[in-house]
């Protein structure tokens, strides 16, 4: 570089040239100019989002003390008649038990604060510290789950903004403004005490509880001034979601909320490493089966239908494409708000359901007993061991090498393996014991009935016998899902390839030996043999395996798919059920029995499928509509092939697997049958012109049924639908055929147009034998003709007989009646040759 005086000089004169200043001194005054600007813009706008704060302020409800503690009404749920009135979910008041904060123990207090506000005792109602906090974590995460509002901001939020529902954004900030504003006011009236116990005595706590003491009571049987830290820890993680956090339903995701109380009481040090290892060491979760009921009156408890209406409300409450409310305000919307529920549910046939459940004379006579137990020993040193069903059901495989455990052939014998078995675990110093014992009767059975014409579910029974419990274990709702076998072979198969026009009913299959593409053999389910040649209407009437694979690998199994779940409704299939066993109804989860009826109720409904409805609408407790319940019907398949379908299944019923016991006598009836291969779930899905109906039998742990059982519940099916119709009055109506559909006699070996005169070729070439008349959908019907069959020469007849001949031909003709020799292929129906020993009780 070159540096010399005569250098330095000249750039010295360029910088201070007066251009060069006059340059700088504009930049600078421009600059200054900006700034001003730009702080002038600031004040402005400070000053216009300080009036609109202070506008939105002045806009916030007046609140006391008193107005943010828990209130309530009661519901009342009406019949389909809109009179008769059904139930009254119970009010918040009866849910919650008021405890004041010195009855509540110090680590529930604890406990609430370190997982929900671990600043409580230092902010004034918001916490602007969480707010950064949830911010940067959503910011740096992606993800903005993590919440930041007080326990005061949460108690505002339940009791004076409880029904906020569909807010735009700008609503949605005008409340946040409020809530934090009334927060802090509420932080000015009452000491955090005072906060803190509104709160424990507002939120909800799941299995219809609100507040620590109806949660203490509904988990451990005891006043929430005994719960232990563990137990305490257990019932503060459920708050966030009382769904997904349940103790009963969901332990393992409650232990895991559960933990990070336990993890922020010891990190905010409201306990010690020690305390805490006790509590992590304690079995909490078998003592809460031990007292897995709540304790109400008989009067009280409801009824299997009622359960699962509460469910889809609070679903359709808390759904984001509905109202949008919280947990919280679901529950206190239903059980204390004073809403009026009009039910979709028919009493009378609600009763003939309940009636045929309760039956004993409609299952097997030998009843087994089921066994739901838990035990909690109080040992003379104070500690305490839990036991639960698994338990027992060790000690029956170790002691009598009882496998199944918990299954017993008489009360008496299951209260005698109880006996020895908490003899076998007891002390003789021991101070006392808490038992859990429940018995069911075995095998079990569900039932829903739908109005086909618009989706209301009539009836559900979730199990059979006498109900004891409130939304308790509902197999004909959404608490079961079982595999649906055969039933599946008409979503899943039939109905896509009939409607693509894959296939006919007389379309032609050959049951044969046949694999599935992975290599495994498919079996016949009467058998290890083979019929051959069979119509697709033999193969939906007799149930068969290899032709209903063959199909669905022809339309693929994307299609059937997309046709279960797409179309049809049924909604617990995965990822893994794109498999071909699909179209035998072998998936992953099973289904409801509910959604079953669905489906089939589209079919019965002409091919129009709606959404299953337990409620028509919902008055809030001014008579204002909250919810409108009705669904819009979709089109799910042509009516014609609805109808061939109805036509197929109608044979299922009359000469098929279900015949002759679903067979009704005051109206015509189809449907499908459905076992699982290994005999653990016996269905059958029908409908009439009125009403679809599916039934679900089996055991509770999946124990296998031996082959008498088969036809039970198909009886039970028949009872109740030839109730419905005698006890409604329901006229006589057939099954129609759609106008265009059309008639056609085709060969029954090939499915081809029949051949019914010779070829005058000479060949030897005869009509087709064996032909049937079937119904085709437009444009479906073959229009080539049989090319006829090889026939053996007729024999030279002797000449002293020359009238054999003619005998010959008559006998040909009756040898067409060999064509009952088809009717013969329906005597595949013997394949019903499952029909139960002549000693297996029958009361019909």
């Amino acid at each position: 570089m070159n540096y010399s005086k005569r250098k330095a000089s000249k750039k010295h004169k360029e910088i201070n040239s007066k251009s060069k200043m006059q340059k700088k001194r504009v930049g600078v005054r421009l600059f200054k100019g900006f700034l001003i600007f730009v702080i002038l813009i600031c004040i402005v706008g400070a000053a216009a989002v300080g009036l609109l704060v202070k506008q939105v302020i002045d806009d916030a409800p007046e609140i006391t003390a008193e107005s943010i503690k828990p209130q309530g009404y009661s519901g009342t749920i009406f019949a389909d008649d809109g009179v008769t009135v059904t139930g009254k979910p119970t009010s918040s008041g009866a849910n919650r038990i008021y405890k004041t904060i010195d009855e509540i123990p110090v680590d529930m207090q604890h406990a609430f604060v370190a997982v929900e506000d671990s600043r409580f005792y230092e902010h004034n109602g918001f916490d602007p510290k969480g707010i950064l906090r949830a911010g940067i974590v959503g910011i740096t995460s992606g993800s903005f789950s993590q919440g930041a509002s007080t326990i005061t901001q949460q108690l505002i939020k339940n009791n004076v903004f409880p029904n906020f529902v569909n807010e735009s954004e700008t609503e949605r900030v005008k409340r946040k403004i409020q809530e934090i504003y009334l927060s802090v006011q509420i932080e000015k009236m009452l000491s955090k005490d005072a906060i803190l116990e509104s709160y424990m005595n507002t939120i909800n706590l799941g299995q219809n509880t609100l507040g620590v003491q109806a949660a203490s009571l509904r988990y451990f049987g005891k006043d929430v001034s005994e719960l232990t830290l563990s137990e305490c820890a257990t019932i503060a993680g459920i708050t966030q979601s009382p769904g997904n956090y349940n103790p009963i339903t969901n332990p393992e995701a409650n232990a895991k909320r559960r933990k990070k109380v336990l993890d922020d009481m010891l990190e905010q040090g409201y306990i010690d490493q020690a305390v805490y290892d006790e509590a992590m060491a304690d079995d909490v979760y078998a003592r809460i089966q031990t007292v897995n009921t709540q304790i109400l009156e008989e009067d009280n408890i409801t009824s299997y239908f009622n359960d699962a209406l509460v469910e889809q409300l609070m679903d359709d409450l808390t759904s984001p494409e509905g109202l949008g409310y919280s947990d919280t305000q679901a529950y206190n919307a239903i059980y204390g708000s004073g809403l009026t529920i009009f039910s979709t549910q028919n009493l009378t046939i609600q009763r003939i359901c309940e009636e045929e459940l309760c039956n004993d004379s409609n299952f097997p006579s030998t009843i087994e007993w089921g066994v739901d137990y838990a035990l909690t020993i109080y040992r003379a040193d104070g500690s305490q061991e839990n036991y639960s069903s698994g338990h027992l059901k060790k000690f029956g495989a170790e002691q009598y090498q009882d496998y199944q455990g918990r299954l017993f052939s008489s009360q008496e014998e299951a209260y005698a393996r109880i006996e020895a078995f908490r003899a076998s675990v007891s002390k003789e110093d021991d101070v006392s014991y808490d038992e859990y014992v429940n018995l069911s009767p075995q095998p079990q059975c569900a039932v829903s009935v739908i109005d086909q014409s618009n989706g209301h579910i009539k009836a559900l029974v979730g199990g059979r016998g006498k109900k004891t419990t409130n939304r308790g274990l509902n197999r004909a709702y959404t608490g079961s899902k079982r595999q649906p076998g055969s039933c599946f072979k008409i979503l899943a198969v039939y109905a896509p390839a009939l409607d693509m026009g894959s296939r006919t009913l007389a379309s032609v299959e050959v049951d044969e030996p046949y694999q599935y593409s992975t290599g495994d053999s498919i079996g016949n389910w009467w058998g290890n043999y083979y019929v051959g040649s069979v119509t697709v209407r033999e193969a939906i009437a007799e149930s068969m395996n290899i032709p209903t694979v063959k199909i669905l690998q022809d339309i693929s199994v994307n299609t059937g798919y997309e046709w279960v779940t797409e179309k049809f409704g049924i909604s617990t299939l995965t990822d893994t059920d794109y498999i071909e066993s699909l179209a035998l109804g072998g998936i992953t989860n099973g289904v409801y029995n509910y959604e079953l009826t669905a489906a089939y109720a589209a079919i019965a409904n002409g091919g129009v499928y709606n959404e299953p409805i337990l409620y028509t609408k919902v008055l809030d407790h001014d008579g204002n509509i909250l919810i409108d319940n009705t669904k819009e019907p979709v089109t799910i398949m042509k009516d014609t092939t609805a109808a061939l379908l109805t036509s197929a299944m109608q044979d299922v019923v009359n000469s098929g697997t279900a015949a002759p016991y679903a067979q009704l006598d005051n109206m015509p009836a189809a449907g499908k049958s459905g076992t699982t291969s290994d005999n653990k779930d016996f269905w059958f899905a029908g409908y009439t012109p009125y009403y679809t109906c599916s039934i679900w039998l089996g055991y509770d742990d999946n124990k296998e049924m031996n082959g008498r059982n088969w036809y039970y519940h198909e009886r039970i099916w028949s009872n109740i639908m030839e109730r419905i119709n005698d006890e409604l009055g329901l006229a006589y109506k057939s099954f129609t055929m759609p106008s265009s559909i059309v008639k056609r006699t085709v060969c029954a070996e090939t499915g081809l147009l029949a051949l019914t005169t010779d070829h005058d070729t000479g060949d030897l070439i005869g009509i087709c034998e064996h032909t049937i008349t079937e119904y085709f959908a437009p444009g479906t019907a073959p229009t080539k003709t049989c090319e006829g069959h090889e026939i053996e020469p007729p024999p030279e007849p002797e000449p002293e007989e020359p009238a054999n001949g003619t005998n010959t031909g008559d006998t040909g003709d009756t040898g067409n009646t060999g064509d009952t020799g088809n009717t013969g292929d329906t005597g595949n129906t013997g394949d019903t040759g499952t029909t139960p020993p002549t000693d297996t009780p029958d009361t019909q």
